[in-house]
This record gives C-alpha cells, structure tokens and sequence, in this order.
C-alpha cells in the first residue's frame, strides 16, 4: 500500500512557513494595494492567519474572476492575498509527497522543469524514433476544459492516498470546495488561478502517466499539465493506444480529449511538424508558433505608441522583449529576432529630448548575441 502521511499541519501554520509562503506570494506584485495593506501590518496579518488555522476558523475568501485572451480566453479567478499565503505555505508542505512520485517526463509547473525543457525532450524522442525506424508518429493530445472538467470526488480520493492529517485534509477539501462559488455545475472544476489548483491538476493526470507509462509500456512519453504526446513509428498502434487511453480518462478520471487529438506523421517531406509547448518541432530543427510571431508585433506596436504618450517606461518595454527573446531563442529564430526587433524604433514622449531612441538596435544586437539553443542554426 502507497505510503501516507500524518502530522503535517502544523508545518502549514508554522509562523515561519507563512511567512516564508508571504514571500513567495507577493513575489512579482509588490505594487499591488492589497500586497501593500497586507505589508503594513504584516505580523498581524500573519497571526490571524496562523490562529484562524489552528482553531479551525480559516475560510477560503471571495474570488473574483476575469478574463485572459491569451494564448486562448480563459477565466481566471482570484483570491484576495491573504488566501493566496495560505495556499503557498500548503503546497510547501505537501507537493514533496508528490513531486518524489512524478514521472520525469512531466514538464507541468514542477522545479527545474518547464516549456523550453520539455520541447528539447520532445524533440529528442522525435530523434529518436527517426534513426531507429524512420519518419516518427505522434499522438497529440489535450483534454478539453481540463480544469473546468476535474471532478473533485476523484481528486478528493487521489489526495487520501498520500494524505492522512485531517486537519491538513479538511483545508484542502474546503479549498477545492470554494470553487463551487464561481462553477456552474457543483463538485466540480478548479480555478485556473489557484496555486493549489496547479498542484491538484498534476496529482489528477498522475494517473494518466502512470497508466500510459507503466500499463501500456509506452516509452516515448511527455505530458505538460493537460498536453501530452506519445512518439511511435507505427501509426495503427497509436490508434489502439488512443483508444484505450480515451476509455481510461473517461472511466477513471472523467474526462475526454478534445477534438484536436489526432495521430499523425512528423517530418519536413512526409508529415508536418508536432505543435508542442509554444513550438512547432521537427526532429531536424524548431520554429516558433506563428501566433508567437503575431503577438510580439502586435505588443510592440503597442508599446511604441505607449511608449511616445508617456505612459510606459524603456524598462518596461525592454522587459517584454526580454521575455519573447528568451522563448524565441530556443528555437531556430536568428534571422526573425533580429528583422522583428530592428523593425521597430521607440521615440521618447514629448518631456523628452527629441530624436528616437532607436531601443531595437542595442536589443536586436543582444538578442543575436544571445547563445543559441543546441539545436539552432542560423535562420527564420
């Protein structure tokens, strides 16, 4: 029988774990006035926080939800911060139940793990299957509205396999329980924004990897969060191989792909390349997604026009492409970082001295100087 654990509450109230979870919560968002409420009485804070746990008074505050319309619309919720600490000191104290339990090959929000990783693994299965049997087959995958779908009895029970510490179970279910405030349909789904939700989706597509992995014996595979792609040479067996995978999620996790899974060949002459974790990957080389492409130009267009109204900073545009460089140049991108960057110039806001402040050129020049990944050759 798996092993559980006990006695972790108190690891999860402790003053220095809530301190230590409001760190890493307000990490990035300082600015923020309810970051900055919290900060003016911060031990306090603190101490409510700790005493409504320990006497069992703690409930899970009001979220407030909006939408994101990229990569696709999404609607986030969002807990006040206060519940955002608490989320952050419960995942510290019971992910390493699971993270020692994951299979390698999951890339989803997990240390040391990631987009740009998990792309260089996919590429190198793809490699792999070409020298040993020729051009690659690939199972794509991803389950529709994942989070939305998560059914909180099947997750409640996958959590007690690892978890006996009542207290610290009670949080959680009451946690997974608050999304009953924003779900149409009661028991079930998770808010996209939760920390513990990203948690709770990996701990759910366990068994996916498990039953891909270890009953179906599947060697090339990778999952990230609900994405995962299996790499053969025989296309039939990949038809098997979905099918059996569709029952298993519908059956044991009920849940379903979505109408984009397909198998299908991966190559330059015969076959199209595997549109993974921002990338489009061949076994030979890697592009960017051209919605990658099309959204850095419309962000810069942005940018320079707020830019010369005054209402962002250099900084802050530099931060931006900062950012897409360093996606982009994990792929075969020289020639396009440096013709999308030298394409645009910033002039300063009227305060000013006039004259442009051509920003492309020192950021374009950097980014040519950035190392290439691995793989990369010089081209768009």
């Amino acid at each position: 029988m798996a092993k559980t654990y006990n006695h972790i509450f108190p690891r999860v109230y402790d003053f220095e774990s809530l301190h230590a979870a409001y760190l890493r919560a307000r990490a990035g968002k300082r600015g923020q006035p309810e970051v900055q409420a919290f900060e003016r009485d911060l031990e306090g804070e603190l101490i409510a926080l700790q005493n409504e746990l320990i006497w069992g008074q703690y409930l899970t505050g009001s979220y407030r939800t909006f939408l994101v319309h990229e990569p696709k619309e999404r609607l986030v919720a969002a807990l006040p911060f206060r519940d955002r600490v608490v989320q952050h000191a419960l995942v510290a104290a019971i992910e390493p139940f699971w993270e020692c339990r994951f299979i390698a090959d999951n890339y989803a929000c997990r240390p040391g793990r990631g987009t740009h990783r998990g792309a260089d693994r996919a590429q190198a299965m793809l490699r792999q299957v070409r020298r040993t049997h020729g051009c690659p087959v690939v199972l794509k995958a991803d389950i529709a509205k994942y989070f939305p779908s998560i059914d909180h009895a099947v997750l409640k029970a996958l959590i007690r396999r690892r978890v006996a510490c009542r207290p610290t179970l009670a949080l959680l279910d009451a946690i997974i329980d608050s999304a009953n405030q924003i779900n149409d349909v009661h028991g079930v789904g998770l808010p996209i924004g939760n920390l513990t939700s990203q948690l709770c989706a990996n701990i759910y597509l366990h068994e996916l990897d498990e039953f891909v992995k270890h009953g179906l014996r599947e060697k090339h595979y990778i999952r990230y969060m609900d994405d995962f792609v299996i790499v053969h040479h025989d296309k039939a067996h990949l038809q098997r191989q979905r099918a059996l995978i569709e029952a298993f999620l519908h059956q044991r996790l009920r849940l379903r792909t979505n109408a984009k899974t397909q198998v299908f060949p991966v190559g330059i002459v015969r076959g199209r390349a595997l549109d993974f974790l921002g990338y489009r990957i061949w076994p030979t080389h890697r592009k960017l997604r051209r919605s990658s492409i099309q959204r850095i130009k419309s962000t810069l267009r942005e940018m320079r026009t707020l830019y010369a109204a005054g209402r962002i900073s250099l900084q802050r545009v530099g931060q931006s492409v900062r950012s897409w460089v360093e996606h982009a140049k994990h792929a075969n991108t020289w020639l396009l970082r440096n013709h999308t960057l030298q394409a645009f110039s910033f002039s300063p806001p009227d305060h000013q001295p006039t004259g442009d402040l051509c920003m492309t050129h020192s950021t374009a020049t950097h980014a040519a100087q950035l190392p290439q990944a691995p793989m990369a050759q010089k081209g768009a």
